[in-house]
């Protein structure tokens, strides 16, 4: 009986570290995603500035090359592209794309659907560009909540199993 009991404080003492870790996760998997949207803007820009290919099939080659969740943001925009104009076709694929971005950084990235396939080339780049420093600001501060939140979520999730397991033992 005493096995069952130590056996399942030390399940609530896992499982509450193991949440803490799930709800920390949260803040590494924004930055990466944000990472990889910049990277996948720069994809973008050069395709645009050297192929001249149109903007669906550069979203295309966009999600078979970005290896993440952001994928499926530039899958859903090509998508999109079959009913309406490019700019609208991502900005709704933003809106309607499920991620751990917060809704400041969908703000950021929206910005690039205000030019696309609307103006030239040079117009399309310096969007682009404009999205991309608002971006590396979108990315220091996740880097700094990271730093910040990320010990402090999985220590908390290992203080309230310690705690839940002492008031029961």
């Amino acid at each position: 009986m005493v096995f069952v009991k130590y056996f399942i404080l030390f399940l609530i003492l896992v499982s509450s570290t193991l949440i803490g870790k799930f709800l920390s996760n949260k803040y590494i998997y924004r930055l990466e995603e944000l990472e990889d949207v910049k990277n996948s803007l720069n994809i973008l820009k050069t395709k645009i500035k050297f192929t001249y290919e149109p903007i669906p099939e550069v979203f295309g080659e966009i999600a078979e090359n970005v290896n993440s969740n952001i994928s499926r943001l530039f899958l859903l925009a090509k998508h999109n592209m079959e009913k309406m104009s490019a700019g609208e076709a991502f900005e709704e694929a933003v809106d309607n794309f499920t991620c751990n971005l917060n809704l400041e950084d969908k703000k950021v990235i929206k910005m690039l659907s205000k030019l696309l396939g609307r103006t030239d080339v040079e117009g399309q780049i310096s969007q682009i560009e404009v999205t991309e420093e608002f971006l590396e600001n979108q990315i220091k501060e996740a880097e700094e909540e990271k730093k910040k939140n990320e010990r402090l979520y999985t220590r908390l999730g290992t203080v309230i199993g310690l705690t839940i397991v002492i008031i029961l033992a």
